[in-house]
């Protein structure tokens, strides 16, 4: 095995591909299990469908890290069509700053975002910890869908239509201008920009649950993805991986936030590669793509059609003009070049 330290962020994903391999799983509730652009796995639920489960950290905030570990969970949930129901939680402190205060502000946000999404916090577990300069929380969701509802990320197609909700990249948008403030006011930034990029966090929120729920009413959704670490750019490679297709995208058509410009240009970010929760990878039927959009609008939910699925023999591809080039990938989410 390779002793050179691996970078911040995740893991390659050649190197993810290869540990995966590795692993065996022939227990037959196992609907799907671990694969390079798997959100959650499906189990067996027996008579009552299938039982959905998700786990994800939140390691670069501090601000509202409650609020984040809950919904960045709840949307996994969301992209394979079901609802999310009960949550666990690991927080630990930092031993240099744990207070009682921190301890029940955490609390208090993380059952407040379940409050406000119909989850239940049924356990966890916290502690102090050694050598932690921030507290980090640990999450774990566990969700319901019906058998014949289910929507899996080897759904998409080739001719599907990709659309993207919200303008991105909404969480990256939000924790910079949460965490930096002063490093954003040096580069030039407005007070009332700032404020307006934080909050971004709950208007339009890093929540995609509605967006899933009214674009699977409104047209045939054949695969979904929330774009997080890597931002909007990782997750179209990791849609593209799961299905065995290729992605066409057109770059003029993805809706970036004037704000999240302001920042990214700030730090020099590629907002492709910010992390973007917020915003809801979907691919659906191309007949049904103007009715999902529609129906999106009508929900206040900004929504676009950014490109389509093509046989994966054409590859991952951005397109700008008359300009066709590779789509970039963040294996190493433009937030560690800030944090």
């Amino acid at each position: 095995m390779n002793e050179r330290r691996l970078p911040v962020g995740k893991l390659d994903a050649g190197l993810l591909a290869g540990l995966l391999g590795d692993i065996t799983c022939d227990d037959p509730g196992v609907i799907l299990g671990p694969g390079i652009g798997r959100d959650v796995a499906i189990l067996d639920n027996g008579a009552h469908g299938y039982l959905i489960a998700k786990t994800d950290p939140v390691t670069f905030a501090t601000d509202a890290i409650g609020y984040y570990v809950v919904n960045v969970n709840a949307n996994d949930i969301a992209t394979s069509g079901g609802k999310p129901r009960w949550f666990l939680a690991t927080a630990l402190l930092p031993d240099s700053a744990a207070t009682a205060a921190m301890a029940a502000d955490i609390f208090s946000q993380i059952d407040a975002a379940c409050h406000e999404l119909g989850i239940t916090l049924v356990g966890g577990h916290t502690e102090i910890t050694w050598d932690l300069s921030r507290p980090i929380i640990v999450g774990m969701m566990l969700g319901e869908v019906a058998r014949d509802r289910l929507i899996t990320p080897e759904g998409l197609q080739p001719g599907d239509a990709i659309i993207l909700t919200k303008q991105a990249p909404v969480e990256g948008t939000a924790l910079i201008a949460r965490e930096k403030p002063e490093q954003l006011r040096a580069a030039g930034l407005s007070d009332d920009t700032i404020q307006r990029c934080a909050a971004m966090l709950f208007e339009p929120g890093i929540s995609v649950l509605r967006d899933a729920e009214v674009a699977i009413a409104a047209g045939d959704v054949h695969a979904m993805h929330d774009p997080t670490e890597g931002g909007i750019a990782t997750g179209l490679w990791e849609m593209a991986e799961a299905a065995g297709v290729g992605l066409r995208i057109d770059e003029p058509a993805i809706p970036i936030a004037p704000e999240a410009r302001d920042i990214c240009d700030a730090f020099d970010l590629n907002p492709l590669g910010l992390i973007a929760s917020g915003s809801l990878l979907i691919g659906c039927a191309a007949r049904d793509a103007d009715a999902v959009v529609r129906a999106l609008d009508e929900a206040a939910i900004v929504a676009s059609v950014i490109g389509q699925a093509v046989p994966a023999s054409e590859g991952v591809t951005l397109v700008a003009g008359t300009e066709t080039s590779p789509l970039p990938r963040f294996d190493q989410d433009e937030l560690t070049r800030v944090l």
